[in-house]
């Protein structure tokens, strides 16, 4: 057996893929068929509907001019057989008063354990209106079956009409739950497909179709998306799809292929769906051309199939799909819509002139200014071009989508090579065509719209076209749609830090972005969820601006590293929020496509690639994503990356990562700014009332509670609220910080008569104060804004990004104006506005910021990058990779320097900012801003200035900034020789410039770098000497 082998553009004609004529299946033969017409005789005269002198037709031509399979009679009582003949002659009598040539009829029997459905079917036609019954059963069996609850699937098309004249067959459904033989198959046995499958398949399967299935489960095994194979009919022109893939990894798909035969003028005879306690699913479809088609003959169309399969997989329904099923656009084109629409959703310029002027002539250094813009900016976005509308003015111009479709296809189709080769279908449709220039385009799209807005929707289509600089969209095999964009389209007004790259990502469940202000650059990903279609419309609608905020404090944070700032967002769709992983494995594995050059004919081509360059991201956890981090890294791997020990951090240790949570990396640095406001001040610590957002169940939580020694009055976390204003039972605390438990398993024995704790899905909760909690999620959202708590220290380890901004930072000022904290220490992200913080400051409060609080977890990880890029493999699996629970001893004396380098660089940059606030009595949250664009516009500079040429000094430099463990074990020389120089240069910029600032503050005199420099020349001389 082999397979075909799509190359996207091209298609090889078909050899030695020739199976024998017949079903791959065993006939299923219904001994009682007799007796039971019988039956069915009698229960129809009984009943009467039908004349008597007909009845015996009537069961005669079901029974055996249909061509209704056995399975059928076999798994139906004779009184659902004789319900369905009834229903059948009811039709066929309606339609004969109506003087119609083709009725419809439809039926069916749902259970737990299957269903059965029976429907009028005209070859090669999708339902679009009435039951669309694939549909249900992708729905309500196919997609979410699973190792745990599967359903297999048998489908027919009758050979006869069900009239000598009415044109009309039918279509039989027979749905099975699965009875696997081995339930929970061990690895070595996931491959044994007698022990995967089940028992009524492998009773029904002939060999060589066991053969094919378990070939092809071998290969999706192997594969993060869909295997695709085809073959040949012996003596027909008939061909059988094969395609195999992973539960759970898509949905609708089972339906979709259906609209996608259709599309080519093929119908199918014959449809299986086999589940496999592996996790693997395998769909057979047995395709023949429609006769009297004006379409391509199959021998070609069949092609256009399997390569517009995995774009099927990818995203199985649109809101374009309609123009899809009537042939209007094809389906490269309707899935070109839809990301289209999606790209205008977050880019079309929302704004206009009049935000403009406003914005030149307020002030933007003035918070209540900055404060006002923002709510316009949100309103605007929001009022003026809602999804819908965006949808409903697309629809309109289906010819417009065509033409901008074949402007993007025209760039990124791979062309055919060789003369040998003919093109496909799908290339040959866009030579045809008139292809527009850029200009004549826009004109274009200016005289077929009606007005302004439609004129800007269809330009942001051509915008998209214009700053693609690579996608996957033609890769043969893919598990979702990736696009890395120039992000010069972007405009400055709204986000005035210029952004160095951008991938958008679109899954069927999903979408994300990833960006990132430099070359070298690092993040985390985070996914988003939402808790209701509410909390989903505005997370989508921020979603970019969210994306780019955490990328902007990621590159401020990452001053003292050679990585620039970087973040990657998933937002799942609203129906879709138990998919997180699936999601985060299609959006690692779509990125990797544009980051490793594809070698494997029709599995992973060589893209069109006008960025030209080389590209490594490197990733990290975020919000839920601690746990998905080692997949990726042994992905990477996987896929041949050789940058795959480096591709992400916060791995677990086994993969030589070293996990913030286990050793409290960005605690360390929080926490040294909460020491430092103590030593200035001359605090107690454990005297000090805390408050605390980010539970015990967290990272940056549970390190919070488990080092500290202060008496925490409230924790807020998923859960709920916890608070004793007493004092918080500092043993249980640590008993739930160590076991990563949420405070819903807080032992309420332990609360003082005036604690109290309120969960997110309580009512009606009364305090011990009397006030009642109507709603607890409500309650735990708000919290942070209530009277109820007042503590000394506010330290914000976890939630939303801007949960105090201008507009309700004012609850957090008592009747006076006091702050209700009087320290802050932002370790989330985002926690606050700028203009928030510029307030609280003003009222007194001492905030450090998030950009200089917990960089803790970014140097950790650039630690541990710099580890995977310095060790050859065999050194990283030696010293760097925890076996058995034996930790290397070069590991833990690695873990110990991190330890000290960021409790030194928090230390650096806390004096600073307590210095410079007291020089120039700025806002330390302005400071903060200040420093790391010092730092990060001279690192800039000096990356490219004389002082890197100057190899003497560059390795002076580099002694020290090197962890001087790396530098023992395996000497500056050799170090230079497997780090990336871009990734080098970043090191000599980053240290040098950080290492200034935080010496001489954001106003240095004219002499200060001079002076500054001068030590590392006087080492040259010591070098030289020596």
């Amino acid at each position: 057996m082999s397979s075909f082998r799509q190359i996207p553009g091209l298609f090889l004609q078909p050899t030695n893929m020739v199976v024998k004529n017949s079903s791959g299946y065993t006939d299923h033969i219904f001994d009682g068929k007799e007796e039971q017409m019988i039956k069915v005789c009698a229960y129809l005269e009984e009943r009467g509907f039908i004349p008597k002198d007909l009845v015996k037709n009537e069961v005669s031509w079901f029974y055996g001019n249909l061509g209704i399979d056995d399975v059928y009679f076999g798994t139906e009582t004779f009184e659902t057989i004789a319900n369905h003949i009834m229903a059948l002659y009811g039709a066929k009598i309606f339609a004969y008063t109506k003087n119609e040539n083709e009725f419809d009829i439809n039926l069916e029997r749902e259970t737990e354990e299957g269903a059965v459905y029976i429907h009028t079917s005209r070859p090669g036609v999708s339902q679009s209106q009435g039951p669309q019954h694939e549909r249900r059963i992708d729905a309500k069996y196919l997609d979410g079956s699973s190792t745990e609850r599967a359903y297999r699937l048998e489908t027919y098309r009758s050979h006869g009409n069900v009239s000598p004249s009415l044109n009309t067959q039918l279509r039989c459904y027979f749905i099975s739950k699965c009875d696997f033989v081995v339930p929970n198959p061990t690895p070595e046995e996931e491959t044994d497909i007698r022990l995967v499958g089940d028992k009524t398949f492998l009773e029904k399967v002939t060999e060589n179709t066991l053969e094919i299935y378990r070939d092809i489960i071998k290969l999706a095994l192997n594969r993060t998306g869909p295997v695709i194979e085809m073959f040949e009919v012996e003596g027909s022109r008939e061909r059988r799809l094969v395609l195999a893939y992973r539960q759970g990894s898509t949905q609708s798909f089972f339906s979709a292929m259906s609209d996608l035969y259709h599309f080519y003028d093929m119908y199918s005879t014959r449809k299986y769906v086999e589940q496999f306690s592996n996790g693997i699913t395998v769909v057979s479809l047995y395709l023949n051309p429609l006769p009297n088609s004006d379409s391509a003959p199959i021998e070609h169309t069949i092609h256009q199939v399997i390569k517009e399969a995995s774009l099927i997989y990818c995203l199985p329904t649109t809101p374009l799909q309609s123009f899809f099923q009537t042939g209007k656009l094809s389906v490269q084109e309707a899935i070109y819509g839809h990301v289209g629409w999606l790209f205008a959703q977050h880019f079309l310029n929302r704004l206009g002139n009049e935000y403009v002027s406003l914005a030149s002539i307020l002030d933007k250094d003035n918070p209540v200014h900055v404060g006002v813009l923002t709510k316009i900016k949100k309103k605007l976005r929001t009022d003026t071009f809602t999804r819908e509308y965006l949808l409903d003015i697309i629809k309109m111009y289906p010819e417009l989508i065509h033409l901008l479709y074949i402007n993007f296809a025209m760039t990124h189709y791979i062309n055919p090579r060789a003369a040998a080769l003919e093109p496909s279908l799908s290339y040959q449709r866009i030579q045809t065509d008139v292809v527009l220039t850029d200009d004549e385009l826009l004109d274009k799209i200016k005289r077929t719209t009606s007005n302004t807005h439609e004129f800007m929707v269809f330009e942001s289509f051509l915008t998209f076209n214009k700053h693609v600089l690579k996608t996957n969209f033609y890769q043969p095999t893919k598990v979702a749609l990736s696009f890395r964009l120039d992000p010069s389209f972007l405009p400055a007004i709204e986000y005035p830090t210029k952004l160095f790259g951008m991938f958008f990502v679109i899954g069927s469940e999903f979408r994300g972005f990833h960006l990132r202000f430099r070359d070298v650059a690092r993040g985390g990903i985070r996914i988003i969820k939402s808790r209701n279609k509410e909390t989903y419309s505005i997370n989508l609608r921020s979603l970019f601006d969210e994306n780019y905020a955490l990328a902007a404090t990621q590159q401020r944070k990452n001053k003292d590293i050679p990585e620039g700032g970087s973040k990657g967002t998933i937002l799942l769709d609203f129906a879709q929020q138990d998919k997180d992983r699936v999601a985060f494995e299609k959006y690692v594995d779509s990125i990797l496509d544009l980051l490793i050059v594809g070698r494997t004919p029709g599995i992973k081509e060589k893209i069109i690639d006008l960025y030209n360059k080389p590209e490594i991201l490197f990733f990290g956890p975020d919000e839920g994503t601690a746990t998905l981090v080692d997949w990726a890294s042994a992905h990477a791997r996987k896929r041949g990356a050789p940058f795959w020990k480096a591709f992400t951090t916060g791995k677990s240790q086994e993969l030589g990562g070293i996990p913030h949570d286990v050793y409290g990396m960005t605690t360390r640095s929080v926490h040294q700014y909460v020491l430092g406001i103590y030593k200035k001040l001359g605090l107690k610590e454990a005297k000090i009332t805390k408050f605390q957002t980010g539970g015990p169940d967290g990272d940056l939580g549970s390190n919070e509670i488990r080092i500290s020694k202060d008496r925490t009055i409230a924790v807020v976390d998923g859960s709920g609220v916890l608070c004793d204003p007493d004092g918080i039972d500092r043993t249980e605390l640590r008993r739930l910080a160590h076991n990563r438990f949420m405070i819903s398993q807080f032992d309420l024995s332990k609360l003082s008569p005036k604690g109290f704790r309120v969960l997110v899905d309580q009512q009606n909760v009364k305090l011990p104060n009397g006030q009642v909690i109507d709603d607890g999620l409500i309650f735990r959202n708000n919290f942070h804004l209530s009277s109820l708590v007042s503590a000394e220290l506010f330290v914000p380890c976890g939630g939303r990004p801007e949960s105090v901004d201008l507009s309700n930072v004012s609850l957090l000022l008592d009747h006076n104006g006091k702050p209700r904290f009087k320290y802050i220490v932002e370790g989330a992200n985002l926690f606050f506005t700028q203009e928030a913080r510029l307030r609280l400051e003003e009222a007194g409060a001492i905030i450090f910021k998030d950009a200089s609080a917990n960089k803790g977890g970014v140097t950790s990880s650039s630690l541990e990058v710099l580890a995977a890029l310095s060790l050859t493999d065999e050194e990283f699996d030696k010293n760097m990779q925890v076996k058995e629970g034996v930790i290397p001893q070069f590991y833990q004396d690695y873990v110990k320097e991190v330890h000290h380098i960021i409790e030194k660089n928090a230390e650096l940059e806390f004096e600073c900012i307590w210095r410079e606030h007291r020089r120039t009595n700025k806002p330390r949250s302005i400071i903060s801003d200040e420093l790391s664009l010092n730092i990060v516009t001279l690192n800039e500079d000096l990356q490219q200035s004389i002082l890197w040429q100057n190899v003497p000094l560059r390795k002076a430099v580099l002694r020290e900034a090197f962890p001087q463990l790396l530098l023992d074990r395996l000497g500056l020389d050799t170090l230079l020789e497997r780090v990336p120089e871009p990734y080098v240069r970043a090191i000599f910029g980053s240290y040098l410039a950080s290492r200034f600032v935080y010496k001489y503050g954001t106003q240095p005199s004219q002499f200060a770098f001079f002076e500054f420099v001068n030590p590392f020349f006087a080492k040259l001389s010591d070098y030289t000497l020596g």
